[in-house]
């Protein structure tokens, strides 16, 4: 049987990878002793790898696809076809930054301040351009973790990823720059994207995993409107939104269906009872495909 090797990010991104696969309609099981994920799906083989070699076996065709984010994939110079960008993290749905960092009474305060100085990061190349753009003279070392700790004693400032900042404070810790943003991207392996049953496996995936993210934030509603209170109600929805209307068995009564961002729908209830809604339902939803 024909199948596509998906790599799963294995670390901070893992579970929230397998929680957002679930909610696509894919059961991804991970055993703490096995690197080999088993997934309801006879067409997908999983692989745990670290997002920061994800790239490097896509690129090579070991990997026919996967997600990591777009920092290591700049980090490792990798040939990769982009399928679309997942904006989902560990705790939150916003983009990470990896920034340059230095302790709270450091004398460093921009990128010039840094000459001769001593980095450590995980992101070598990036910082090495980073340097380089503003023409300094450092030396960047690779670090292996717990970067947040290493100033002053292990080095003088350090280019970390931060969601929150909140580490980089609890280490006494301050950003004098950001050196760039990052999502997690699906990427695919240029000659997989060639095979015409990989290609749209490869694609369907990604349609699906889209969808979950664009749904996260909307919820339907569902509402029932006399005819003569039915112009009232809808100037109540949000003007982008298209609901659709239904007549009802009962006379003069129409059924109105729409969805909406989660976070007016507190207001937006009682404002479509005052306008003459009744029985609203409001019910989550799983995935929005547009």
């Amino acid at each position: 049987m024909a199948k596509i090797i998906f790599g799963i990010p294995k670390g901070s991104l893992e579970q929230s990878t397998v929680d957002m696969f679930s909610r696509a309609g894919y059961s991804i099981s991970i055993s703490s002793r096995s690197y080999f994920p088993s997934i309801d799906d006879d067409e997908i083989e999983c692989m745990l790898i670290r997002a920061q070699e994800m790239s490097r076996y896509v690129e090579k065709g070991i990997l026919d696809c996967g997600l990591t984010g777009h920092d290591w994939i700049e980090e490792n110079g990798s040939d990769v076809q982009e399928i679309c960008e997942l904006v989902y993290g560990k705790s939150g749905r916003r983009p990470l930054r990896w920034v340059l960092a230095v302790p709270n009474d450091s004398d460093i305060k921009c990128a010039a301040d840094l000459e001769g100085k001593l980095i450590a990061t995980e992101a070598v190349g990036m910082t090495k351009r980073y340097l380089a753009k503003h023409g300094v003279n450092a030396c960047v070392e690779f670090s292996w973790g717990a970067t947040e700790v290493k100033p002053p004693r292990l080095a003088d400032a350090i280019v970390e990823i931060t969601e929150t900042g909140s580490s980089l404070k609890a280490n006494n810790l301050k950003i004098i720059d950001n050196i760039c943003e990052s999502t997690t991207r699906f990427i695919a392996n240029r000659n997989s994207m060639k095979d015409e049953f990989k290609k749209a496996k490869i694609e369907n995936i990604a349609m699906l995993l889209q969808a979950v993210l664009i749904a996260e934030h909307k919820v339907g509603l569902m509402l029932n409107v006399r005819e003569d209170h039915l112009d009232e109600v809808l100037e109540q929805l949000p003007a982008l939104e298209r609901p659709t209307i239904s007549k009802l068995a009962e006379p003069e009564w129409s059924a109105v269906n729409t969805i909406v961002d989660s976070s007016v729908v507190r207001d937006l209830i009682p404002q479509l009872r005052a306008a003459g809604a009744h029985d609203i339902v409001e019910y989550p939803l799983n995935k929005i495909v547009y």
